[in-house]
């Protein structure tokens, strides 16, 4: 039995990608115990990845260094005698905890000087790995390994039945009709959001097609929501403002989810809905949704991906460019109809 340390990332799709790397340490040892170092407030999430004994809070805000702080922690984890850390990240940062935690075997792939830091450093091949979830994956097993099946380890959520009945019921939300999500927002920034323009046409199709509307999002979406739902005569269901695990119990309820590249649309994936995903300045060849149903948008351009938060080029072509008819068609596509 192996016990595991896994230094997770700082964005919540990239966390949800990770649970494939827990299955598969589970898969090839079913006793295995895997504990993730990640921010509180990803835990919620993680508490939906039964591989998963417990989440350890990373107190550290992403990209600051504070030496003493992360070796105070790593001392704390001695106790815990782990058998392997696996460091997600590339930094050089996120190799020192495991190190002052006295973790025998550290995995984690080159970059950053950290080799003193790494003693099972891998060297990339991002041909061989193309995608975060191979490279994830990858670092599971062992250092000849060349490839798995990614579809074999999809990231998986579970959801909460009850949970789902009881905000379905708050929500006013039936089960007899047809129930699309829409994720407008995208915390890395404005190059990755679809005009809020266009998810109104869209939701104004579906709301004359007779389906349910709902506006999925946290704080930061509570105003697009609302510019949104004002162009459909406040018909749609706002649902911003609630909390991750509430996030990932709605999402289970739709029909389809049409999300801007962001963790919503990793979650809609991993609680196996239909997924519209929409790439603005990110690529797909990257961080695709890895749900077994899922129709990529995204335009192919000179400047694109710049994976720039705001465009350096100030026209927002490779979003504005993904017009709502082609979202319509897709949603349409995907519900057989």
């Amino acid at each position: 039995m192996v016990k595991y340390l896994i230094v997770g990332p700082s964005w919540i799709g990239d966390m949800i990608i990770a649970n494939g790397l827990f299955r598969l340490l589970k898969k090839n040892d079913p006793k295995c115990i895997i504990d993730v170092l990640a921010p509180t407030w990803s835990h919620p999430v993680i508490a939906r990845m039964p591989e998963v004994r417990r989440a350890i809070s990373m107190p550290l805000h992403h990209g600051a260094l504070k030496l003493l702080a992360r070796h105070s922690i790593g001392k704390s984890l001695r106790q815990e005698q782990y058998d392997e850390a696996i460091i997600l990240a590339n930094s050089w940062k996120s190799a020192l905890i495991p190190y002052f935690a006295h973790i025998s075997k550290r995995t984690g792939w080159r970059g950053e000087w950290r080799y003193f830091l790494l003693n099972d450093l891998r060297i990339l091949n991002k041909k061989q790995h193309p995608l975060m979830i191979d490279r994830y994956l990858a670092l599971g097993q062992t250092k000849k390994f060349t490839g798995l099946i990614n579809t074999l380890y999809r990231p998986s959520l579970t959801v909460n039945s009850v949970a789902r009945e009881q905000l379905m019921k708050k929500y006013a939300i039936s089960e007899k009709k047809p129930f699309v999500v829409l994720c407008p927002g995208a915390q890395y920034g404005r190059s990755k959001r679809w005009p809020s323009r266009y998810f109104s046409k869209v939701a104004s199709y579906a709301l004359k097609e007779g389906w349910q509307v709902g506006l999925l999002g946290g704080k930061a979406e509570k105003e697009i929501a609302s510019k949104i739902n004002h162009e459909v005569d406040q018909q749609a269901i706002d649902l911003t403002m609630t909390s991750l695990t509430e996030a990932i119990d709605l999402l289970s309820a739709a029909t389809v989810v049409v999300s801007n590249d962001s963790g919503l649309m990793h979650m809609a994936a991993a609680v196996h809905r239909p997924v519209i995903a929409i790439y603005g300045s990110s690529s797909p060849d990257f961080t695709p949704p890895l749900g077994e149903k899922t129709i990529i948008l995204s335009k192919s351009l000179p400047c694109k991906p710049c994976f720039k938060r705001e465009c350096p080029l100030g026209h927002l072509d490779c979003l504005i460019n993904i017009t709502p008819e082609t979202v319509i068609h897709s949603i349409n596509h995907l519900c057989g109809e």
